[in-house]
This record gives structure tokens, sequence and C-alpha cells, in this order.
């Protein structure tokens, strides 16, 4: 059904007039199409008009009234769409964009749930540029609202996660609400990027298999980890209680990291004695990934080979991690 309000209904009116204004010119003075459009022009912007017999002032009075009318109307509408709502939602669009096109060496959040917000709001604390995919608009608006960069969509498509910079991505969680979701979302994230580290989300022991199948590098069970750790504290409450200290990102005296050895490093083919680390940064080696093996070594005896492209998980101060991840980049 037609309705007879908005910017395509005022541009029409306007243009209606126009014509109507020219057809009538030429009827009533015999002029050619360009003169009376002309003579329709100048009278609706009210600019001095040229001589005309009494029917051609008469209409020229009911054609200023419709042509003001019209053209206030029209432009006044036009200035409220812009104003309202057209000309900053176009803005935040390409900015949107923009910020989109930027991101690098990131973390894509699909779902912005209970799981998906906390994790959003660790990588906030500590720094790590990131984008949530959701497909609930409620959700997406917490998302902007909590200050992140959020895009409403399904994760699991190809084109969603392109758009989001895979490419340019250091990982993904996958944290949708419902299993199927999440292993859909892994599995495309994994065809695109083979190379990418991608965490999923799984509620049942079925689905942590399919998932891992899928392509995730790790399975993370809320309901587990939950369990594991109620356990825990009730049988080694200090234990907890230090690693949830070493692992907290509002801890500004103690944290624990993990710390790539780049090859062009001087700490690559040391050993943990003559690298020196305990005196030099004042960190303490808890274990170290091998890049061959990926399996990790804990507590490391002090002739422990540092080989290059390997992790160390490191315990200390803040500013000692950082000048020690430093070093280690080369």
């Amino acid at each position: 059904m037609f309705r007879a309000q908005g910017p395509t209904f005022a541009v029409a009116l306007l243009v209606s007039v126009v014509i109507l204004g020219t057809l009538g010119y030429h009827w009533t003075e015999g002029w050619g199409l360009w003169r009376a459009f002309y003579t329709t022009i100048l009278g609706i912007t009210t600019v001095d008009l040229p001589p005309m017999s009494r029917s051609g002032q008469i209409f020229t009075v009911a054609l200023l009234l419709a042509g003001v009318s019209a053209a206030l109307y029209t432009f006044t509408l036009l200035a409220t769409v812009v104003v309202e709502g057209g000309l900053p939602k176009r803005l935040q669009r390409r900015r949107h964009q923009r910020m989109l096109e930027t991101l690098t060496d990131h973390f894509i959040i699909c779902g912005y749930g209970r799981i998906g917000s906390i994790v959003a709001q660790q990588f906030q604390r500590q720094q790590v540029p990131f984008v949530v995919v959701e497909r609930d608009p409620d959700r997406v608006h917490a998302a902007m609202e909590d200050g992140a960069l959020a895009v409403e969509a399904d994760a699991s498509r190809e084109e969603v996660l392109k758009r989001v910079g895979i490419d340019r991505a250091r990982g993904v969680i996958a944290a949708v609400g419902t299993d199927a979701e999440n292993v859909y979302a892994v599995l495309s994230a994994r065809v695109m990027r083979p190379d990418l580290f991608i965490v999923g989300r799984a509620e049942t022991e079925d689905a942590t298999q399919k998932l891992k199948r899928a392509g995730a590098d790790r399975v993370i069970s809320p309901y587990q980890i939950g369990g594991m750790q109620m356990a825990q504290t009730a049988l080694r409450p200090a234990v907890v209680d230090f690693v949830e200290l070493a692992t907290s990102s509002d801890n500004l005296e103690l944290a624990m990291e993990e710390i790539t050895i780049a090859a062009a490093s001087a700490l690559a083919n040391q050993s943990i004695l003559n690298a020196n680390l305990r005196q030099r940064y004042g960190v303490i080696v808890v274990g170290i990934q091998r890049r061959q093996t990926g399996k990790i070594e804990f507590n490391p005896e002090p002739d422990t080979l540092i080989g290059p492209s390997d992790k160390l998980v490191v315990l200390g101060r803040p500013a000692s991690l950082k000048r020690l991840e430093t070093e280690a980049a080369g």
C-alpha cells in the first residue's frame, strides 16, 4: 500500500509540481516547454517573473502556493532524514568498516553470550584487539555499549569471517549458544585458515570430540572447568588462590605469560642457566612448550636448552615480562 509520506513522496511531490507548472504555462501562455519550465522554477523560488496574462497570473498564484509548500516540505523532510539518521548512520557504517579493515593480529569472538562477553572483557583489560560476531541484534548492541567492535552476522559463514579479517586474525573463539553452531564456526574458520589458533566451547563430551575433529586447537567445557575449579578450591584453596593471582588481568604485582622465542633472539639456543633469566629479568620459568612436539616441559632443569620458536611459560612482574618479551622477539 502506498504511503503518502517519506523522502520518496516528498521528492515525487516536488517533481509533480514542476511538471504541472511547466505544462500549465505551456497551455495558458502558449510558451515553449523550456520557457515554461524556466518560469516554473522562477515561480517556485519566488524570483521576479516576466509579464503574463491574467490567466497566467492566476495560475502563478496557485503554482507559488503549491510549489513553496512542496519545496519546504521536501527540504525539511530531507534535512530531517540527514540529521536524524541518514548521514550519521552512513558515517558510522563507514567508520565501522574502516575499523574492520585496519584490524590485525586480533581475535574473532563468535557469540556474545555469557562466555563470549567474559572473554571480551578479559581482552579489553589486556588491550588485546578483537571483534565480536553475533546474530542477535540485542547482544550486538550490548557489545557495542561495552565498547567492543561488533558485527551482526552468522559466524559460520565464510564471507562473514572474511569481512572481519580472518586472514589477518590471531585466533578465533567459538562461543556461540549451541554446540552445532560452534562446530560450524570452527569448521569454517579452519577451512579458511589452516594455521589459525582456534578455541571452541563445548557443553558435552560428544561436542568436544566433534569440535576437535572440526579443527579446534583447544576445546573448553565451562561446566567441566567449573566443576574442577570447585573441587580444587575445596581441596587446595591456597593453590587456587595463587593460580588466580598469577593469571588475573587485574593483578599488577604478579603475572604468568607465554613468550615465544624468535629464531633471531639472543636467547635462542641457550640454556636457561646461560640465559640468566632469573637474575636479568626476575622471572621464573615454569615450563617450555616445544615447537616440534607441542608438549610442555614443566619445571625444566637449569641446563635445558631454549630452542628457536619454543614458548616459555614464565612467572614474574608485568614490567619484567615486557622486557623479556622484547628481547625474545629479537
